[in-house]
């Protein structure tokens, strides 16, 4: 799916511009022109997440990778900082109508050696450009041709310099077991992106590739890391396996699915696959074709609305049943879709902090994973009241509604689910508005 135009490009390859006049004296002005094409081409996939792994770095070698980022180097959040992020070739034989480097597009092509990505990916590693290498590439030549040419450079880094450093390596739907396994041993995090939520959009849209071919190498990815995860436990010296996973990108808005069917493909992904994540990527057009939606604007709350989603399936013991069905098969614009499950299920609540499991904890509005864990703790040594509840973490202005502490509440938990929709929205509506007005006009009681 490379080139394909998400919502959120991450960010490190937009860094490569500042920085080139400085690495000319070590790279040719072919490669620098190189560089800022394919590097422009591989900032549409967004599933380049690089925490997860732990890759201790050798005597004399170059870097490591540590679980919580890159080179002991990570945001307040825990995830990278930043990744050489690029493509190996952007010419591609096949012809998506929703990728910018279609073979039938008139763009600017080019192709790295292996040696080249090599020696850029070094080089910048030791100026502290980056902490990483993410390496895809549109399909050149054949799946197998340019899956053995990224594997080439994975190989190159870890065998002959000895490189540390975290390497995100996409798969190419099509290639062989032995060239996926491969990539496997050598990456850090390999991902295969499922790019289109149905078999039939995918022939609408991207003909030349197809179902199987996407799903096969996921699955022999889950079915390997299961066995490495074993195969570690009984002897440190086993070989990683993608320590940090395998994750996989859908468009959203490109063709006609639903948000159920989106949720219900990304749950089995889940179970089926051993998947890390799923990337939700809002569609924005850049090239014109007639099989493709015309859209006022990209589809980033829908986007938003699915990540949070993703939580619910992956953190919270939600299933895709209950957050959507067949009658209701979109998620709700408004709310968030716990906060739209929880006003669906009166009969669920209110929810008696003091005595509620961590399993419906969950399911309470405002209440986190972490929020949930220090209230189980909490109250082992006392009664938590509601004042307590707000230094905990829980967000009380969602909470309020769903709650009691030993049996008090600071709302009336017999109110229709209609009122208090409409009481959140305010509530929302009224932050909104303080937050939009000058400092200076904002005063005590203004919207008590």
């Amino acid at each position: 799916m490379e080139g394909v135009v998400g919502s959120n490009p991450a960010t490190p390859t937009h860094i490569l511009s500042p920085f080139l006049v400085a690495v000319l004296y070590i790279s040719t002005m072919d490669t620098l022109a190189k560089l800022q094409i394919l590097s422009g081409a591989a900032r549409y996939d967004a599933s380049c997440a690089s925490s997860g792994s732990k890759r201790e770095g050798l005597n004399g070698g170059t870097g490591n990778t540590s679980s919580s980022g890159i080179c002991h180097s990570w945001a307040d959040d825990g995830r990278c900082i930043s990744l050489l992020k690029i493509l190996l070739s952007n010419d591609c034989i096949y012809d998506c109508a929703y990728c910018v480097n279609r073979s039938t597009n008139p763009v600017e092509r080019a192709s790295f050696t292996a040696r080249e990505v090599i020696d850029l990916t070094l080089d910048f590693y030791r100026r502290n450009y980056i902490e990483g290498l993410f390496l895809s590439s549109a399909v050149l030549q054949s799946p197998d041709n340019t899956m053995e040419r990224m594997v080439r450079v994975a190989e190159a880094l870890r065998t002959e310099e000895q490189f540390g450093g975290y390497i995100h390596m996409k798969i190419i739907p099509g290639s062989s077991s032995e060239l996926v396994r491969k990539a496997g041993l050598y990456a850090d995090r390999i991902s295969v992106n499922i790019e289109l939520p149905s078999q039939a959009s995918l022939q609408r849209l991207a003909p030349q590739k197809h179902k199987h071919a996407i799903l096969e190498p996921m699955a022999l990815i889950g079915r390997e890391i299961a066995t490495s995860l074993v195969e570690r436990k009984a002897s440190r010296r086993a070989p990683l396996f993608a320590p940090a996973g395998q994750s996989t990108q859908m468009i959203i808005g490109a063709s006609p699915e639903t948000d159920f069917q989106i949720l219900r493909l990304s749950e089995g992904l889940y179970k089926k696959m051993n998947l890390k994540r799923v990337y939700y990527s809002a569609y924005v057009p850049v090239i014109a074709d007639n099989r493709l939606p015309v859209l006022a604007a990209p589809p980033l709350l829908r986007e938003h609305r699915l990540y949070q989603a993703d939580w619910l399936l992956r953190f919270y013991g939600f299933s895709a049943e209950e957050i959507l069905s067949d009658d209701a098969p979109h998620l709700d614009e408004s709310f968030d879709p716990k906060t739209a499950w929880a006003l669906g299920h009166p009969e669920f609540f209110p929810v008696e902090i003091n005595r509620a499991d961590y399993a419906t904890l969950l399911r309470v509005p405002g209440i986190g994973v972490l929020s949930a864990k220090r209230i189980v703790a909490a109250r082992r040594f006392s009664l938590i009241t509601p004042e307590g509840l707000k230094k905990i973490g829980v967000v009380i202005k969602r909470a309020k509604y769903f709650i009691t502490c030993s049996g008090r509440s600071s709302e009336k938990h017999d109110s229709p689910p209609g009122l208090i929709r409409q009481r959140l929205l305010l509530g929302d509506s009224r932050e909104a508005a303080v937050s939009a007005l000058p400092k200076q006009l904002v005063l005590p009681g203004l919207f008590a």
